[in-house]
């Protein structure tokens, strides 16, 4: 477990950080300013807080109370941050073994061949930085994180600097520290496409404070933290399971909560469990199930709230059995009489719901 509660006053800025996470990917999430990578730098060592209580299992990290305060090099933690930091003038293999002397022998449990395994790095081993993509230069710097034998690995936002094509490249690595090493990991990203695929546990920042935590699915389905998850793209995120695979027409069917979801064909064994982003603004709604209508998705749906939005459009929180969001404009909503307790239909289209949307649920599926 990953305790922390800490205070750091900065100029024009005050931190107040509390939460834990268990095993997995914990994601520090929110716009830009929030305070994410302070948070990460005070529990990296490289500030130090004004008070609190940083606690990785059975080692405190920081105690204020205890005047504990364990050194940057001590922590037992792996950084990887924005920019791969690779020094120019080593090979990549230099690079890599420059990670492992940091730590004794007797105390490494991740090794060189392991690594390089894992993050497909073999035929790059006497290269040097300069000769690398974007995405292999990250590669190699989450090796080099790796070969320190962390506890904990810190990741500030790794892919800010990459292309989608080199995003997608890096994404199934990071998923296989936590699957293949069982690594924890604090995953710091103002993207939701990363949080959906990545993401344990989401704590949700603003403004310095740590405003929620929980399961992707809990935090992204309330409806109050909307102005923070990001309006646009705003959405519920669903747990489902592979149920089936329709061949014929190039779909597959998901359990959820709410009943069986077509989407566009995802290549997972039976079984699989995942997780759905819906985007509110996917969703439309009736007062009777349409028929003869193209729309494979339609759930019967009770409103639990609607958003006191000012203007054209206005957020409604439906409930199918787990929260769904759905944007419609205002006159809608007036046309149609909805009131928290009205039954009504959700209509969700297939095509809607990209590759973008469909993030793992825990070890061994793979997207």
């Amino acid at each position: 477990m990953l305790e922390l509660a800490i205070e750091k006053q900065l100029p024009g800025f005050t931190l107040e950080a509390h939460f834990t996470a268990g095993p997995g990917i914990t994601a520090l999430f929110g716009r830009s300013g929030a305070g994410k990578t302070t948070l990460i730098n005070l529990l990296a060592g490289l500030l130090r807080p004004d008070a609190g209580r940083i606690r990785i299992g059975d080692r405190v990290l920081f105690d204020s109370a205890a005047g504990i305060d364990i050194k940057p090099e001590h922590r037992r933690l792996g950084y990887v941050f924005q920019e791969d930091r690779l020094f120019p003038h080593l090979s990549v293999r230099s690079n890599l073994t420059y990670g492992e002397r940091l730590v004794a022998r007797a105390e490494r449990r991740i090794h060189f061949d392991q690594v390089v395994e894992l993050l497909g790095i073999g035929d790059l081993l006497e290269r040097r930085p300069n000769n690398l993509s974007g995405g292999e230069k990250q590669r190699v710097a989450i090796g080099r994180a790796l070969l320190a034998s962390p506890e904990l690995v810190l990741m500030d936002e790794p892919l800010a600097n990459l292309d989608a094509g080199r995003r997608s490249e890096i994404l199934p690595f990071i998923e296989r520290l936590r699957d293949q090493l069982g690594l924890r990991v604090v995953y710091v990203s103002h993207s939701m496409d990363e949080i959906v695929r990545l993401a344990d546990t989401v704590v949700l920042m603003s403004e310095g404070k740590t405003v929620a935590t929980g399961s992707v699915e809990a935090v992204m389905g309330r409806l109050d933290l909307r102005p923070l998850t990001g309006r646009y793209d705003a959405g519920a995120v669903l747990a489902a399971t592979m149920a089936a695979q329709d061949e014929t027409f190039g779909l597959s069917l998901l359990d959820t909560a709410g009943g069986q979801l077509h989407v566009p064909m995802v290549d997972l064994p039976l079984g699989a469990p995942l997780r759905v982003r819906i985007r509110a603004r996917d969703v439309s709604l009736a007062l009777q199930e349409p028929v003869a209508i193209s729309v494979l998705n339609r759930f019967p749906a009770v409103v639990r709230e609607i958003g006191d939005d000012e203007g054209a459009q206005v957020d409604v929180l439906l409930d199918i059995g787990c929260p769904l969001w759905a944007r419609i404009t205002r006159r809608s909503a007036v046309e149609l009489k909805l009131a928290p307790g009205s039954q009504v239909w959700a209509l969700i289209k297939a095509v809607a719901i990209d590759r973008q949307s469909l993030g793992q649920r825990g070890a061994g599926s793979r997207l």
